[in-house]
This record gives C-alpha cells, sequence and structure tokens, in this order.
C-alpha cells in the first residue's frame, strides 16, 4: 500500500487542518499516512477510530515561515526534515507539506535528490482555463534565476506530467513571453526557444492572456517570472469577486439574479479556481515525489494534496521525464 509522509506541524495554523485533512483522506482512499511532528500533540488531535491507520515519527523540531530555507538541512529533527528523509529512505513513497516551501524544496532537492537528467527542479501549479483541461505553469518559484537549459527541461517535466496525471495525450507546450512571434523575448527566452523545439509539443511562444484560453496545456517561464503571474492571478481573482459582490448588493434585480445564478454559475465558477481542488503543487525533478502545499492550507486542500500524491506516485511520471530528456529529436 502507497505510504505518505506527511509534514503535521508545518502549515500556518498548526497540526489540527492537517490532522482533519488526513482523516478526510482515508475516507476516501486507501493509503498509509505517516505523520511526522510532535506524537502528543498529534494524537490529541486525531480521532480514536483513525489511531491504527496512521504511523507517527516523533519530531521535536519546526521549521517556521520565517526561518531560512537555507537552514533546513542543520534541523535534522525538525518535522519537515525528517518527513522528506523518509522518502529518501524508501520509507514513504511520497512527501506532503504545507510548512515553508523553500525548506521543503531546499531539502527534496538535497535530500531525495533531483532525476539523472535535470540541473534545477520546477515547481508546477495549474491555473484556470475557458477549456476543459487547465493549463500547468511551471516554473512558480522554484528557481528565480534560470538558464535556456533549466526552461527546456522544465517543458519535457510539464509535458510529461501533462499526459500522465492529466491524461492529454499530446500536450501543447508554450513559452511565456512578450508577444507569440519567434522574434519576441529576451535572451533567456530566445535561446530557450531553440532547445524546446525538441519537444513534439511546442508550440512557439504564448502571451499571457493565453495561459487561460486553452491555447496550451504547459507554460513554461522562469521561477520569478512565474512566481509573480501566480500571485497576480491570485490577486484578480480575488479584486474580481469582491467587485462582483459590491455591485451585486448596490442592486435588487442584481441579487435575485445572484441567487438564481448561485448554484449553477457561482459554485462551479468557484471550483474551477478555488486552489484547495489541487491541494498543492508538485516539485518536478526530484527523484521521488514531493507535492507542496500553501501554508493556509485547509483540511479540504490537505485531502487533496495527498491524492495528488498518491496519483503521482501511481504514475510513471518521472519515466516519461527521463525518456523526453534522453531521446531528442
Amino acid at each position: 500500500m502507497i505510504k505518505i509522509s506527511i509534514d503535521a506541524m508545518g502549515g500556518d495554523f498548526g497540526p489540527e487542518p492537517i490532522i482533519e485533512g488526513v482523516v478526510q483522506a482515508l475516507e476516501e482512499k486507501k493509503f498509509i499516512p505517516i505523520l511526522v511532528g510532535d506524537k502528543t500533540e498529534i494524537l490529541s488531535l486525531l480521532p480514536q477510530y483513525y489511531i491504527d491507520k496512521v504511523q507517527i515519527v516523533e519530531a521535536s523540531d519546526v521549521i517556521s515561515m520565517s526561518d531560512q530555507a537555507t537552514n533546513a538541512l542543520k534541523r535534522k529533527e525538525s518535522s519537515i526534515y525528517k518527513a522528506v528523509e523518509l522518502v529518501r529512505n524508501k520509507e514513504a513513497d511520497a512527501v506532503v507539506s504545507a510548512g515553508h516551501s523553500g525548506a521543503t524544496m531546499t531539502l527534496a532537492t538535497l535530500r531525495i535528490g533531483r532525476l539523472p537528467h535535470i540541473s534545477k527542479p520546477a515547481l508546477a501549479t495549474l491555473m484556470p482555463s475557458t477549456t476543459d483541461v487547465k493549463a500547468l505553469v511551471l516554473d512558480v518559484g522554484a528557481v528565480t534565476d534560470c538558464t535556456p537549459q533549466n526552461l527546456y527541461e522544465f517543458g519535457a517535466m510539464g509535458e510529461a506530467y501533462v499526459q500522465k496525471i492529466m491524461g492529454v495525450r499530446s500536450p501543447h507546450v508554450g513559452l511565456l513571453s512578450n508577444g507569440s512571434e519567434e522574434s519576441k523575448g529576451n535572451a533567456l527566452t530566445k535561446e530557450a526557444f531553440t532547445l524546446l523545439k525538441d519537444l513534439d509539443g511546442f508550440v512557439g511562444n504564448i502571451e499571457g492572456k493565453d495561459i487561460f484560453n486553452g491555447k496550451v496545456n504547459v507554460v513554461v517561464c522562469d521561477g520569478f517570472t512565474g512566481n509573480v503571474l501566480l500571485k497576480t492571478s491570485e490577486g484578480v481573482v480575488t479584486t474580481v469577486f469582491d467587485l462582483m459582490k459590491q455591485h451585486i448588493r448596490k442592486s435588487l434585480p442584481a441579487k435575485i439574479g445572484a441567487l438564481l445564478m448561485k448554484k449553477k454559475v457561482f459554485l462551479n465558477l468557484k471550483k474551477q479556481i478555488d486552489k484547495d481542488e489541487y491541494g498543492g503543487a508538485p516539485l518536478l525533478g526530484i527523484n521521488g515525489c514531493a507535492i507542496i502545499s500553501h501554508g493556509a492550507s485547509s483540511p479540504k486542500a490537505i485531502k487533496n494534496a495527498i491524492f495528488q500524491a498518491i496519483q503521482y506516485t501511481q504514475s510513471d511520471v518521472n519515466t516519461v521525464i527521463e525518456e523526453l530528456l534522453t531521446h531528442k529529436k
């Protein structure tokens, strides 16, 4: 049975939402959770019925969001260090953490290790789309200063992930730039463009608007650009919903219309853009599986992060990534 190592202590709100998310996941799927953290606190939050369905690994230290990610390697008693070590030692198949994302990425990269042909891992996230298939954007924060080779590897990893996890047989891969023409871009993207031509699914440069209109399944960019894109998109979504609420409150017909649309329109829309539906971002390119969740993750987000880890483990994504990088055209 698949074993998922879970940092029980790292989230913004402590272990309670994390443990609740684990319980919700156990209600729907069979797997073995390994909760890493303060055993006494974990047991106090775990319903009696689930005590014999989980494993607990004691950890006396917690890396807080204000700590330096570079210190994570020295904090060997921390919950995230021990959670990652379980994957390194093949005692768990994947790790899920809502703790310090920088620490998690550092430990996963250096302790679990990279795939043989990957120079840097990438953090990937899904963006909403007007089509049925969402766009996978990478990198969104793991590597801020990229080389053209990094971007090429991101393209290969994204293509493999979309094929094996999202079920898209022939994914379209686009390079985020300031115009769709081949001549557009900066020194980094222009050189990356020539490398990305090696991928069967590469369709060329795309603009920001193409992320959301279904033109591509994979969006390649450096981690600095991707992180700005991610946070800007989250801000736009919040602003649009706030503006809608303001205008609805000012008009009685609008209030009636909103009530009529609540179930069929607004709930479906919320589901499409709700980050809790995905749970977390996979760190692609490591020799294993690490899912990095938001610090403020709800139990639902933790549940879905665990499901994502299970699906990743059951797939052969890493094998496909290696095949793409070793069999160039």
